[in-house]
């Protein structure tokens, strides 16, 4: 199995890249982020024609959002509440192979890293705490956790660590808390493990940056996490770094595990 995750900011706006993807990339399961949609508008008939009919949706107007398509029957399909909101941010399915997907889009947290007069990071934080408090206490198994978790948690998944200790996405407090998640929630960062501790490894760039790839200023903002039983049948990780390049580009890239 070929699985890929992707924020694609908006998924009506970039359908057509979506699918050049899925085809060139040959994935078995794609799972979206930021689908910005209510579910009566997602493009599910464009994406069967395709060849990809089962599918997981969740959306809402204009944020948010997230989606699981496949190649093959999808089942159980369900999802969680986080911190008491409905906000679309979490979708899970079980592929035809007995693999339990969980699609998450973690709160970004706004540009103050402080709970007191940022609403927006308190609510980050308490989402990754409650991730932890369940995974905990429902340990994974042959399951696969995917997802834009906001947070580059390693030196090595960031530009710079020293320049971006205060900045959201990499302050200590969020990176402590999402290496928390994965030891005591279970999970092995199959991507990280793939390639290494030290090799840089980016999956967003931001929109501001006038040449992104010239200042290869970027972050690990995406994810893909397996169940311990699981971390040994990981045969190959990629990011798909050319697709930041494509015409009207989200500004993350996918990135994909075979299995």
């Amino acid at each position: 199995m070929k699985i890929a995750t992707w924020n694609i900011n908006s998924v009506r706006l970039r359908l057509e890249t979506v699918l050049a993807f899925l085809q060139q990339a040959d994935i078995d399961v794609l799972c979206l982020q930021e689908t910005k949609t209510q579910d009566l508008h997602f493009p599910a008939e464009a994406f069967a024609a395709a060849g990809w009919p089962h599918q997981a949706i969740r959306g809402e107007k204009s944020y948010n959002g997230v989606a699981i398509i496949a190649r093959q029957p999808l089942a159980k399909i369900d999802h969680m509440e986080w911190t008491g909101k409905s906000d679309c941010r979490h979708i899970w399915a079980m592929t035809n192979d007995g693999i339990g997907i969980h699609n998450f889009y973690v709160p970004a947290g706004g540009d103050i890293p402080d709970i007191e007069t940022n609403p927006k990071f308190a609510h980050k934080l308490q989402f990754i705490d409650e991730m932890t408090s369940h995974f905990s206490a429902n340990q994974p198994k042959a399951e696969i956790l995917v997802g834009d978790l906001n947070i580059a948690p390693l030196a090595s998944d960031v530009w710079s660590s020293k320049q971006l200790l205060k900045i959201i996405s990499h302050t200590p407090v969020e990176t402590d808390g999402l290496k928390r998640l994965i030891a005591d929630g279970g999970w092995h960062d199959a991507v990280r493990a793939y390639f290494g501790d030290d090799q840089k490894l980016y999956s967003w760039w931001s929109y501001r940056a006038r040449d992104w790839a010239a200042s290869d200023r970027g972050r690990r903002l995406d994810h893909i996490w397996v169940s311990h039983d699981l971390a040994d049948k990981v045969a190959h990780a990629e990011i798909h770094r050319d697709w930041r390049a494509v015409d009207k580009p989200s500004d993350h890239v996918p990135i994909s595990l075979t299995l």
